[in-house]
């Protein structure tokens, strides 16, 4: 480990909502800050829902983003380790990542150790008490039968079909993920409170909530939430020292 080095985190861009138009605008603000931080960064998170939406068929992908894969890829030749989680908007990945671009992709979140610090990072959906329905869903989303019959579906129909479920789900939620419910209330601080009880983490970080939050659970340990690319434009990173929570400005 490169100590003169940093380690980022970053979630929830959405590329591919509301529009073509304006994801595109925001995809060149990532690569930008990519750009930006590629010369000291140690390892890059991505914490999920890169995409609003993304299926894998044996031989297609969804068209576009050669930007931001681009950029990826740049990355990872250049040897920067990149970690993918995948989100509820993008949990239909393969092995895509893996073989294109050298990015390993977890499902679930995932215990790493830099400089005797432990963080445990995930996405978040469908983790702590309550929203059952959700939960339901994520069982038929995740079954590998049920991810089979929708790719019989010509991706004609299929990813349009996804597509339009993905921004309705995300224009549904998209005002209740700006507000913060209350430490008490708040699924992903309880979910990491009831990790704490079993073994320590310095470090919680997830995204899916949409909402930068930096909290204190424990004199030693924290639980942050990276907000997203879509109003905030926020980042945590690690300095090996401290995680802060940071907005990016250009």
């Amino acid at each position: 480990m490169d100590s003169a080095k940093k380690i980022y985190f970053l979630s929830d861009f959405h590329l591919g909502a509301p529009d073509a138009a304006a994801s595109l605008v925001r995809e060149k603000k990532i690569i930008r800050f990519l750009d930006e931080i590629k010369n000291n960064a140690q390892v890059i998170f991505i914490v999920g829902d890169l995409f609003d939406f993304w299926y894998e068929y044996r031989n297609v992908v969804p068209k576009g983003y050669v930007r931001i894969l681009g950029k990826l890829a740049e990355i990872t030749d250049a040897g920067i380790p990149v970690h993918f989680f995948v989100g509820n908007h993008d949990m239909w990945m393969k092995d895509y990542f893996q073989k294109e671009l050298n990015i390993p992709v977890y499902f679930e979140p995932a215990e790493f150790n830099f400089y005797n610090k432990s963080f445990l990072i995930g996405h978040g959906d469908g983790l702590g008490p309550g929203d059952k329905g959700y939960k339901f869903i994520k069982k038929i989303f995740r079954n590998k039968f049920c991810q089979w019959l929708f790719g019989i579906l010509p991706p004609y129909f299929g990813i349009g079909l996804a597509d339009f479920f993905s921004k309705k789900s995300r224009a549904k939620t998209g005002k209740t993920d700006e507000v913060f419910l209350g430490e008490e209330k708040e699924w992903l601080v309880i979910y990491s409170k009831e990790i704490l009880q079993k073994k320590h983490y310095d470090y919680f970080i997830f995204g899916h909530r949409h909402l930068p939050l930096n909290i204190l659970l424990t004199n030693n340990s924290r639980y942050i939430n990276l907000g997203d690319w879509i109003k905030y434009f926020t980042y945590a990173v690690f300095d090996g020292e401290a995680v802060t929570l940071e907005f990016y400005k250009e």
